[in-house]
């Protein structure tokens, strides 16, 4: 079962290769538009709130984290997260991820449909995450020692979990993209930045996206992977 764990290996190692490789990109990409300061003086904050107010969003609050690539929106409590370089920072990568998180926050303004799946889902997808690894292999172990039957239905009860998980990073994709078209397209329509500012928002909020395309295809090949030798072990 698992050929010997060897595959899984393989699999997990390619996928984490990729992940390093992508992250590395985004990083070198940030560092370089953090270069790039804005002819227009204004603050990642400062962009954010401007953002929120042309949405005529009012309920919607501005705040600094800690760390760096902590960034993010949380519709819970209606706070658009800005890690300490963004909110403070006058760069075009400030700018895009300033942006972007109030895209979420627009999204979430307007009912954005995916948006709404993705909430809905992160309480059950929370639980799931953190005990299906642990049912497929007791599934697996119990198909060793016991043969299919009850081994074969903890370990489907696991790939089930799993594929929430799966689930889950393929929503999250539309969300992320459309959160940048949002984030670009209001940049542009209010003259925010310059054309070369622009163009460095656009392409760090790329790499951004690649982040999570990684993660889904390694989620769904992660997932295959499990099904095939749980369905390869009834043979």
């Amino acid at each position: 079962m698992f050929g010997g764990y060897m595959g899984y290996y393989i699999l997990i190692g390619a996928i984490a290769l990729v992940s390093w490789l992508v992250s590395n990109k985004l990083k070198s990409k940030f560092k370089e538009y953090s270069q790039v300061h804005l002819q227009n003086g204004m603050s990642g904050a400062e962009i954010a709130r401007k953002m929120l107010s042309d949405n005529g969003i009012t309920d919607v609050k501005v705040i600094s984290v800690q760390g760096q690539l902590t960034d993010h929106y949380n519709p819970a409590n209606k706070t658009v997260n800005l890690s300490e370089p963004v909110y403070n920072q006058r760069n075009a990568a400030a700018a895009a991820v300033a942006a972007h998180e109030c895209g979420h926050a627009v999204q979430h303004a307007k009912a954005y449909s995916w948006l709404t799946m993705r909430s809905k889902l992160v309480p059950v997808v929370s639980v799931a995450s953190r005990m299906s690894m642990f049912v497929i292999i007791g599934g697996v172990v119990l198909m060793s020692i016991i043969g299919s039957g009850l081994g074969m239905t903890v370990a489907l009860i696991g790939l089930g979990l799993f594929a929430m998980g799966t689930l889950f990073s393929f929503i999250t994709l539309p969300v992320e993209y459309d959160a940048s078209n949002r984030a670009l397209a209001w940049l542009e329509s209010s003259n925010m930045l310059t054309r070369q500012e622009h163009d460095g928002a656009a392409d760090a909020l790329k790499w951004a996206a690649r982040t999570y395309v990684v993660a889904a295809i390694g989620s769904l090949a992660t997932l295959l992977y499990f099904a095939l030798q749980i369905f390869g072990g009834r043979r």
